[in-house]
C-alpha cells in the first residue's frame, strides 16, 4: 500500500496554548481582584471601569472564552490532525481562527469595563462582537469538517464526535441567544422579552457550560488521558452511550436555572427531569476516563500529568452530580441566588477545566518542542498548590451559601424575619470571602509556576513547526466488514454524523423554547403593567451598563421568606406578566445585595441619591461601590445622554412594546417633566443639589418604577409556606 507523506501544523497548536496561558493569567487576576472588592470595597477606587459590576463579566468571559477556549482549540488542532492523519485543511482558516479569536477577546477586554454590555450572562458582548464570534466560529468549523472529510483514517475516534457536537451546538446557541435589535454600534436590545428572554438565556447559559466547557473538554480527555497513560480508552460502547445520551439530554436542562421563577411550571419540570437524567451519561464519561487508568495507578503516582487528569475527571464527576441535585426543587430553594452556586461552578472551571488544561499543557508542550519538561518537581508543586487553591475557594463558599439561605429564611416565633436587614447576611460572609480570595491566590501561584516551567521548557527545545508524518490514503469505496459495530457506519459519514448531532440537540430546544415564544397563554398579560417611560428606559440602560444585575436579582420567588422580606405590604411574588416589556430580562443569578423587584416606592428619592453616592451612609457595612460618576459634582459632567432615546423607543416599538406615536413624538417633553419632578423632590433636601438631566436622576426613576405596576393587583396565595 502506497504511503502518503504530509506534515502536522504544530505552530497553530503552540499559538493557542500560549494565548490560553496568557489570557488565563489575566482572567484569574481579574477574578482575584473582584473577589478582593467584596472584602475591601475601596478597591473599586470610584473608577467605573474597575467596579465589581463591570469586571465580573470580564472575569467570566476571560476564563471561559480566552483561557478555556484557546486551550480547547489548541488541544483540538493537535489531536484532530493525529486522529485523522491529516494536516488541517486550510492554514489560512487556522490563522483567521486564531487571530480572529484574539481580536474578539481584546474587544471584550475593552468594551466590558467600558460598560458596553447586553447584560446576558456569558453572552454580554454587544452585537458587532457577536457577529465576529459567529464568523470566526464558522471558520473553525469549516476547517475542522473539511479536515475530517480529507482524512486518511477511516475510524472517527470518540474525541472527534465531541468536537463535532461542540461546533454545531455552540453555533445554534450563540445565534439564537444573540438575536438582538441594534440601536447603535454599541447598543442593542434582545428580541426576546421577560420570561422568553430568561428561558432563551438560560438555554444558552446552561448549554454554554455544557457545549463549551464540557463536551470539547471531554473530547480532549478521551485523547490526552489515554495518551498520557499509554492505554486504550476503557470502553468503546460506553463512549457511544456517553456521547449520544449526553448531547440529547443536556440541551433540555437549562430551565433548572429558573426554578421557582415566573417561568411556566411545565418548563421548570422538564428542566428538572432531564437534569436528573443527566447523571447517567455524565458519570458514564467519568467512569470511562477513570477506568482507562485501571492497573496504571503506579503511573498516576509517578506522573504529574496523570495527577492533573485524575483530579480533573473527579471534579467533573462531582460537579455533574451536584448539578442535577441542585435542579431538585427542595435543594434549589436553598441554593439558588446564594454563594453555593459559584462554589459549584468553580469546581467545574478550576477543577475540571483548569486541571485538564494544565495536564494537557505539561504533556503537549514538551512534545512539540522536542524536549522534556523542565521540572517535574515544579509541576508537582503546581498540582498540590492548585488543589489547595480549589479547596480554599470552594469549601468556604459552600459554607457561605448555606449561611445565606438559612439566614434569609429564618423567622422569629412571632412571625417576623430573624434577619430583617439583608445586610446582616452579607457581613457574616466576609471571612468566607477572604478564604475564597486566599484560594484564588493559591491557584494563581500555581499558574505562575506553570508559566515558569513552560518558558524554561520552551527555551530548552525548539518548536517542531512542521512535523513529518505518513499514512496510506483512505480507501473511499470501503463498505465495512462483517461483524463491524453498527456505530462504525455512522462514523464513516462525518457529514451525516454532523447532521444527526444537530438534530439530536435541536429536539429539546424546540420543544422547550418554541411554545414559550409562540403560545401567548404561557405568559399571561397584566393590564396594569405599562411600558417604561423614556427616562426610566434610560435609567434601566444605566443599570445594565453598571452591571447591577451581577449582585441584585429582580425575581421575588413564591416563598414566605421572600415576599415578607421584599414586599411586606402586598406580599406579592413576581409574576410572568410583569416582565413583558423587559428587553432584556434582569432576573439575575446571584444575590450579593437584596432583590430589587419591589424596590419602587420603598424609599424616598433622597435615599437612593445618598445610597448611590455613598452606600455606607444608608447601609453601614455595605460592600457596594460608590457610583460618584453618575453625579455632576467635583467638576465631573454626568449629563444624561439622550441622543439615542428616540431610536431606543422606536426599537422597542419594533419589538412589540406599545409606545404610541404621540408619546414618541413628545418623548423629550415627557422625560424633562419626570426628571424635573424627581430633581425638585431631591432638592428639597438642603444637602442635595442636583440637575434634572444628571444620570443619577434617570437611575432613580428606574429604581422607583420597579414593581409598582403590579401593586394594583390583589395579593395572591403563596405556593410554599
Amino acid at each position: 500500500m502506497q504511503m502518503e507523506r504530509f506534515r502536522y501544523d504544530n505552530a497553530i497548536v503552540r499559538n493557542f496554548i500560549v494565548a490560553s496561558i496568557l489570557w488565563g493569567t489575566v482572567g484569574f487576576l481579574v477574578g482575584l481582584w473582584v473577589a478582593l472588592e467584596l472584602i475591601f470595597p475601596q478597591l473599586n477606587f470610584e473608577l467605573p471601569f474597575l467596579t465589581f459590576g463591570r469586571l465580573r463579566a470580564l472575569h467570566t468571559n476571560a476564563v471561559i472564552f480566552a483561557f478555556v477556549g484557546n486551550a480547547m482549540f489548541g488541544g483540538i488542532y493537535y489531536s484532530l490532525q493525529r486522529l485523522l492523519k491529516a494536516r488541517m485543511a486550510s492554514d489560512l482558516l487556522s490563522a483567521i481562527h486564531f487571530w480572529g479569536w484574539q481580536l474578539i477577546i481584546v474587544a471584550a477586554a475593552i468594551t466590558l469595563p467600558m460598560g458596553i454590555t447586553s447584560s446576558k450572562e456569558y453572552a454580554e458582548l454587544e452585537w458587532p462582537i457577536d457577529i465576529a464570534i459567529a464568523l470566526v466560529w464558522v471558520a473553525f468549523g469549516v476547517n475542522m469538517i473539511s479536515t475530517i472529510i480529507k482524512r486518511r483514517e477511516r475510524h472517527l475516534y470518540v474525541a472527534i464526535w465531541f468536537y463535532i457536537a461542540t461546533f454545531v451546538t455552540v453555533a445554534v446557541l450563540h445565534i439564537f441567544n444573540s438575536l438582538e435589535l441594534p440601536v447603535s454600534l454599541f447598543k442593542s436590545y434582545s428580541v426576546y422579552a421577560g420570561v422568553q428572554d430568561a428561558l432563551v438565556q438560560w438555554w444558552y447559559g446552561h448549554n454554554a457550560v455544557a457545549f463549551f466547557l464540557t463536551t470539547p473538554i471531554l473530547g480532549l480527555m478521551y485523547y490526552f488521558l489515554p495518551k498520557a497513560a499509554n492505554r486504550p480508552v476503557y470502553s468503546y460502547r460506553l463512549s457511544i452511550i456517553h456521547f449520544w445520551a449526553l448531547i440529547f439530554l443536556y440541551i433540555w436542562a437549562g430551565p433548572h436555572h429558573l426554578l421557582y421563577s415566573a417561568l411556566p411550571d411545565w418548563a421548570q419540570s422538564l428542566g428538572t427531569v432531564f437534569s436528573v437524567m443527566l447523571i447517567a451519561p455524565s458519570w458514564g464519561g467519568m467512569i470511562n476516563g477513570l477506568l482507562t487508568l485501571r492497573g496504571a495507578w503506579d503511573k498516576v503516582r509517578e506522573s504529574v500529568v496523570l495527577k492533573f487528569f485524575v483530579v480533573s475527571v473527579t471534579a467533573y464527576g462531582m460537579s455533574t452530580f451536584e448539578g442535577p441535585m441542585l435542579s431538585l426543587k427542595n435543594i434549589n430553594a436553598i441554593a439558588h441566588f446564594t454563594d453555593w452556586i459559584p462554589a459549584h461552578v468553580h469546581i467545574g472551571t478550576l477543577g475540571w477545566n483548569g486541571f485538564l488544561i494544565f495536564g494537557m499543557i505539561y504533556w503537549l508542550m514538551p512534545k512539540i518542542y522536542r524536549t522534556s519538561l523542565f521540572s517535574d518537581k515544579m509541576a508537582n508543586a503546581h498540582f498540590w498548590i492548585g488543589t489547595l487553591g480549589i479547596l480554599f475557594w470552594a469549601l468556604p463558599m459552600y459554607v457561605a451559601g448555606f449561611t445565606q439561605s438559612l439566614m434569609w429564611k429564618d423567622f422569629n416565633p412571632d412571625g417576623t424575619l430573624a434577619y430583617g436587614n439583608f445586610l446582616e447576611t452579607v457581613t457574616q460572609l466576609i471571612p468566607m470571602y477572604a478564604l475564597r480570595a486566599l484560594g484564588g491566590t493559591l491557584y494563581i501561584v500555581g499558574m505562575v509556576l506553570l508559566i515558569i516551567n513552560v518558558v524554561r521548557t520552551v527555551r530548552s527545545g525548539e518548536l517542531l513547526r512542521e512535523e513529518e508524518a505518513e499514512a496510506p490514503a483512505l480507501e473511499r469505496a470501503y463498505a465495512g466488514h462483517k461483524g463491524e459495530h453498527w456505530h462504525r457506519w455512522i462514523e464513516r459519514k462525518p457529514l451525516q454524523m454532523t447532521f444527526w448531532s444537530l438534530v439530536v440537540i435541536l429536539i429539546g430546544g424546540i420543544i422547550e423554547i418554541v411554545p414559550t415564544i409562540l403560545i401567548k397563554s404561557n405568559i399571561p398579560t397584566i393590564a396594569s403593567v405599562k411600558p417604561y417611560t423614556a427616562l426610566e428606559l434610560e435609567g434601566r440602560d444605566i443599570y445594565i451598563r453598571e452591571g447591577c444585575n451581577a449582585c441584585h436579582s429582580q425575581m421575588v420567588r413564591p416563598f414566605r421568606s421572600e415576599v415578607v422580606r421584599y414586599d411586606p405590604v402586598h406580599q406579592q411574588y413576581s409574576m410572568a406578566g410583569e416582565y413583558v416589556y423587559d428587553h432584556p430580562h434582569l432576573w439575575g443569578s446571584k444575590r450579593t445585595g437584596p432583590d430589587l423587584h419591589r424596590e419602587g416606592g420603598k424609599y424616598p428619592h433622597s435615599w437612593h441619591y445618598n445610597h448611590m453616592w455613598d452606600p455606607t451612609s444608608m447601609s453601614p457595612g455595605s460592600l457596594m461601590p460608590r457610583y460618584t460618576w453618575l453625579y455632576s459634582a467635583n467638576g465631573r459632567d454626568a449629563s444624561l445622554n439622550t441622543s439615542l432615546t428616540e431610536k431606543k423607543l422606536k426599537a422597542m416599538v419594533q419589538l412589540g412594546v406599545p409606545y404610541t406615536e404621540e408619546y414618541i413624538a413628545n418623548w423629550e417633553e415627557e422625560l424633562n417633566m419626570q426628571a424635573k419632578s424627581i430633581a425638585d423632590e431631591l432638592n428639597k433636601d438642603p444637602n442635595i443639589k442636583v440637575q434634572p438631566r444628571e444620570e443619577i436622576v434617570a437611575l432613580i426613576a428606574y429604581l422607583q418604577r420597579l414593581g409598582t405596576d403590579i401593586k394594583k393587583e390583589p395579593a395572591l396565595a403563596l405556593n410554599q409556606p
